[in-house]
């Protein structure tokens, strides 16, 4: 079964947000360290992580 036959469930899918939501955390709290970081690459992060979050909270919802 190829890939693009599988069906992405909502537990798959929930974790796939989570690991994303914790990358997103660890490239923030890296990019925050730096002296000249750039504000718009963070601002940029907060709103992934932010819509990451969001579909989290729309999974649990759901179900």
């Amino acid at each position: 079964m190829s890939l693009a036959q599988r069906a992405v469930t909502p537990a798959s899918r929930l974790e796939a947000l989570k690991a994303r939501h914790d990358v997103l955390e660890q490239e923030l709290h890296e990019e925050q360290r730096h002296r000249f970081s750039s504000d718009t690459y963070v601002a940029q992060l907060k709103k992934l992580k932010l819509h990451v979050k969001e579909q989290i909270e729309g999974i649990h919802r759901a179900s």
